[in-house]
């Protein structure tokens, strides 16, 4: 495969909707992803929903990027009047009808890799979505608890080394996104698994 073709990344952004537990640096943090994802020409997903990934695709759309949300009402309605979800700072908003359980596979599922950022048990839902589906991960480290409860997970998964390559831990939203880039970009050029990226 030429190396030269355009290479279209989806890069799907998980971080809490409820975000009182974060910090402000967490919400300055997602909106850098944001940023990073788009000024690296690639598509941003999230869940159509508030929060980490809300602030993300804030980013992404400052940037001059496009975010697709995946909502997890069966219509526009139920978005908005059921979930209470915003409309905003999305180029694409699909409706699942999964609620979000089912709504965050298939987002994942959709996704080239997953950034993972201060979240709660739906972003660690989506980790391990991700995981199971062999996709790259980012994980964001910060202040807050959930790069340690990922660390914690993998240290006592039993399967970690099926993922040597492909898990990023990062503080930096900009080369996190970047080393993401670097992976996705050698897997679709080769077919193969990133074994270089540290």
């Amino acid at each position: 495969m030429s190396e030269n073709r355009t290479l279209n990344i989806q890069m799907c952004v998980s971080g809490a909707a409820e975000t009182d537990f974060c910090n402000e640096a967490a919400l300055r943090a997602a909106e850098a992803i944001g940023q990073a994802i788009a000024k690296n020409g690639c598509t941003m997903l999230d869940g159509a929903t508030t929060g980490f990934p809300y602030w993300a695709a804030k980013g992404a759309k400052q940037a001059g990027g496009q975010v697709v949300g995946f909502s997890p009402a069966i219509s526009e309605k139920e978005h908005i009047n059921w979930y209470h979800l915003p409309l905003d700072y999305h180029d694409v908003i699909i409706y699942t009808g999964f609620g979000y359980a089912g709504r965050n596979l298939i987002l994942t599922r959709a996704a080239d890799a997953v950034v993972v950022g201060c979240g709660r048990i739906g972003t660690i839902n989506e980790f391990t979505h991700a995981f199971e589906d062999k996709k790259p991960i980012g994980v964001l480290t910060g202040e807050w608890e959930t790069d340690e409860v990922v660390k914690f997970v993998l240290e006592h998964s039993h399967r970690a080394e099926e993922m040597q390559g492909k898990i990023v831990f990062e503080e930096d939203p900009e080369v996190l996104v970047k080393k993401l880039v670097d992976i996705i970009r050698q897997e679709k050029l080769t077919g193969g698994p990133a074994t270089d990226v540290k």
